[in-house]
């Protein structure tokens, strides 16, 4: 499923927008700011960038220009009545920004938005688009919390899968390979260290990179971490930023 970040002022045409887009995209509704909401479109790596002009002005322009800067690759849909988009009409020479008089109906809100994407709305509304490639990342950690803490980090980029000790992440590969393990270095019965030498010693999960994750930090705990040559460590709490960074260097072909 493809990844919207909508932006705008809290008010009914953006409440409309995001039931609309949430029946077919990820959604990730930004109302917060400039600085928020490049934040948020870093950390969510979207495909496309919908913006609700209602009650933007040209105060707001930095939001704009911010886009320009920090992402470029993504397509920007801005949608607004002819008044509304007066305050931002240098922006529509950039091939990034495109401008949506206010829909008449979902259907032509679907159209545009598929047009940004490059798809077909036939496609779209087909389903054909569930399965994007996004990439498989199995989380390994003892505590419920933290599990679910670094799930709600990663699930609109990736495909997050569970498991709360190591033999239950073996069952877990067996049954669908990840690209990347997040693992808990400490862990009962089955840690971090022994966890990774049963994958190491299957041929088939030999080669899956192993990022560590470990809540002590101190200099002989991280060497005996480092030792083990795993794709990467972090200390927790993990920070979002840090982690997906992480996780995209494992994931980048080796050689």
């Amino acid at each position: 499923m493809k990844t919207i970040v909508l932006i705008g002022k809290a008010d009914e045409r953006l409440r409309v927008l995001d039931a609309c887009l949430r029946k077919y995209f990820r959604v990730q509704l930004c109302t917060e700011g400039p600085q928020n909401a490049i934040a948020t479109i870093k950390v969510t790596a979207p495909q496309l960038i919908v913006v609700s002009l209602s009650g933007l002005g040209q105060s707001d322009r930095g939001l704009f220009v911010d886009i320009q800067r920090e992402a470029r690759p993504i397509p920007v849909l801005m949608v607004g009545s002819d008044a509304e988009k007066l305050a931002f009409g240098s922006f529509y020479w950039d091939d990034q920004f495109k401008h949506l008089a206010s829909p008449r109906g979902e259907d032509e809100l679907l159209a545009a938005v598929c047009e940004r994407l490059g798809v077909s709305l036939a496609q779209l509304q087909s389903g054909a688009l569930d399965d994007d490639g996004r990439k498989k990342v199995l989380v390994v950690d003892d505590n419920a919390n933290t599990l679910r803490s670094i799930k709600a980090m990663l699930e609109d980029r990736y495909n997050v899968t569970l498991a709360n000790s190591g033999m239950k992440a073996l069952t877990s590969i067996g049954k669908s390979r990840p690209d990347v393990i997040l693992l808990d270095y400490e862990m009962p019965v089955c840690d971090g260290r022994q966890t990774l030498e049963m994958i190491r010693a299957d041929e088939d999960m030999a080669d899956i990179p192993v990022i560590f994750l470990t809540s002590v930090n101190d200099k002989e705990h991280i060497h005996a971490v480092i030792k083990l040559l795993p794709a990467g460590y972090l200390l927790k709490p993990a920070v979002p930023e840090r982690l997906i960074e992480t996780i995209e260097a494992a994931l980048q072909p080796k050689g």
